[in-house]
């Protein structure tokens, strides 16, 4: 499924908070423009050095007189920032009205400085980056560009819950809040399989030609986008909203729309391998619950039970062991589980009032699950 139709769904719950973000556009184009960082060059943390880095980001609201209301949300894995803005404004997710807020783009999303873009290390040229590399890449754009020693909260859905999980270890004093949603602090083996399984499809295509593609990529791509379609809900799920008859008409869709060139192919190489290295404990030779005893801000994770995505076992210990409230959405719609069970009103209260969200379970709604399956 394409970045702007996971959007389009997500729309369906989780902006529900008063106003609907879908109809109401509340912020104003001044603001939520995009805009570029330029902040040179940047180690990361293999030792290679990526030229010329250029950060995208957006930012809507106004910073408070005491500068403490700023929130940073960078992107999940193919997202870019204009994917993010119908969950800002009044009255939704993030209350433009009470909040600065910092869209990024997450570093090889094609906006951000990225294998399909870079001049000086295009494609095979981009060297590998990391998780990590992604935060210390948004610390810069935060305290160089704008100026900020402390953020209200960090939070971010799926690879964007990743770096909320880094953020919160990294600069555990730089928050006040971390709001990971379908994160993990952790890639397991069920994690890795899913990303190596869709990276060699990639790399199977007949144009990849060792890394250096000769004309857009298709049976690939599009090989990808079927294991990741396979993988992104359940078999109950897609067993039951999607129509046998018409299930050429359906796979013919959806290979349609994964079709892409060389340099979206090694973006999307290149942020799998991210999500593949992911390992806090490891970064810090320490046990997943050690790792959780640096945080220092207050966390809400959300995980999806049934993901087949991102496991979310890892994530649930890291709040255990902190005691930090849990939300448990039980849903067949598995890692987009987010798009089937509204959250957006608990993300907005937890924002307010960190104390008055507790660990709960939530289920379902049909009306939703059918509206994503049309």
């Amino acid at each position: 499924m394409s970045t702007r139709r996971l959007v389009i769904i997500l729309l369906a719950s989780f902006s529900s908070i008063g106003q609907q973000a879908a109809g109401q556009t509340s912020h104003s184009s001044k603001t939520s423009q995009q805009q570029f960082a330029n902040l040179g060059e940047f180690k990361l943390q293999s030792g290679a050095v990526l030229h010329d880095l250029r950060l995208g980001y957006r930012t809507l609201g106004k910073l408070n007189a005491g500068r403490s209301n700023a929130i940073l949300w960078p992107t999940w894995l193919g997202a870019r920032s204009e994917d993010l803005l119908p969950f800002i404004g009044p009255g939704s997710v993030v209350d433009t009205n009470k909040y600065f807020v910092i869209l990024v783009d997450s570093l090889g999303n094609g906006i951000s400085s990225s294998p399909s873009n870079s001049r000086v290390q295009p494609l095979i040229k981009f060297p590998k980056f990391t998780i990590r590399d992604m935060v210390e890449s948004e610390h810069q754009l935060t305290t160089k560009i704008f100026q900020l020693s402390h953020l209200h909260a960090v939070m971010g859905l799926s690879m964007g819950g990743m770096q909320a999980f880094e953020w919160a270890i990294v600069f555990p004093e730089f928050m006040d809040l971390a709001i990971p949603m379908n994160g993990s602090p952790q890639s397991t083996a069920s994690d890795k399989l899913l990303w190596t399984s869709e990276i060699d499809a990639i790399e199977l295509d007949p144009a990849w030609n060792n890394g250096n593609p000769k004309g857009p990529l298709m049976r690939g791509i599009a090989l990808a986008a079927e294991i990741g379609e396979m993988n992104a809900t359940s078999p109950t799920y897609v067993t039951g909203h999607t129509d046998t008859a018409d299930f050429e008409s359906f796979l013919a869709a959806l290979r349609k729309s994964a079709i892409n060139d060389a340099g979206g192919a090694w973006d999307q190489i290149r942020q799998r391998e991210a999500i593949l290295a992911l390992d806090i404990p490891r970064e810090f030779r320490v046990s997943l619950e050690q790792a959780a005893k640096h945080v220092r801000s207050k966390m809400l994770v959300i995980v999806s039970t049934q993901d087949h995505v991102v496991n979310p076992d890892p994530a649930i210990r890291f709040a255990k062991a902190i005691a930090a409230p849990i939300i448990y959405l039980d849903s067949p719609c598995g890692h987009r589980s987010l798009s089937c069970i509204s959250v957006g009103p608990t993300v907005a209260q937890f924002l307010a009032d960190p104390s008055s969200v507790h660990t709960k379970r939530c289920e379902s709604l049909n009306a939703l699950i059918a509206l994503i399956a049309r």
